[in-house]
């Protein structure tokens, strides 16, 4: 059985699933893409790290990190093994340093601890043929997700461009710090968003 390796396109806020957020997963040498359906604590976790977010306090997939690593126990890679009924399922490949050992997790736990190990995300061809999706080069464009997208409808809500807009780029980087600090997660994603749209004007 081939494994084709992914990589973690973006998160979107689910259209289809109220409180859910989609991850998509992109295989490295193909144009398919996995959707999966993660709750929102799994999302936060997810998007901290492809955001670059330092949170003050370790959150529960920083603490499964440091604990790791404390016993010398390294995450090699993550495999979706199986995909029964909607759900995926995965398992997390890990070395002590004498033996190789799998262990059960959620797929978006999986993802979390992919990122902070930085190790690669793997599935089989067989799971490619069930959940792959192509998009046309037009939907592709519409549908293409880059990091910005996490908290989008509430982004929206919370009025990033009336609160926001105004400030100077010192004063932005002052709350973001802040919202950190107080582990305001959402809020600190919202104003990298306006960071970054101004870096790209």
């Amino acid at each position: 059985m081939g494994k084709i390796k992914l990589n973690v396109l973006g998160i979107s806020y689910s259209q289809t699933q109220t409180g859910a957020y989609a991850l998509i997963l992109t295989e490295e040498q193909g144009n398919r893409r996995i959707p999966i359906i993660i709750g929102g604590f799994e999302a936060q976790a997810i998007a901290i790290q492809l955001e670059g977010l330092n949170p003050p306090r370790p959150l529960t997939h920083d603490l499964f990190h440091n604990f790791a690593l404390a016993f010398n126990i390294n995450l090699l890679e993550v495999n979706i093994y199986r995909l029964s009924e909607g759900v995926f399922y995965s398992k997390l490949i890990c070395n002590d340093g004498d033996k190789e050992l799998s262990v059960d997790a959620r797929t978006s736990d999986a993802i979390a601890l992919a990122l902070r190990f930085r190790c690669p995300i793997f599935t089989s061809d067989e799971i490619m043929e069930q959940a792959g999706i192509i998009l046309d080069e037009n939907q592709a464009m519409e549908e293409d997700l880059e990091q910005d997208d996490l908290y989008s409808a509430d982004s929206a809500s919370s009025g990033r461009a009336e609160d926001l807009v105004e400030l100077t780029v010192q004063e932005l980087k002052t709350m973001l710090d802040e919202a950190i600090k107080s582990e305001n997660y959402e809020r600190a994603s919202i104003i990298r968003d306006e960071m970054k749209r101004r870096k790209k004007d």
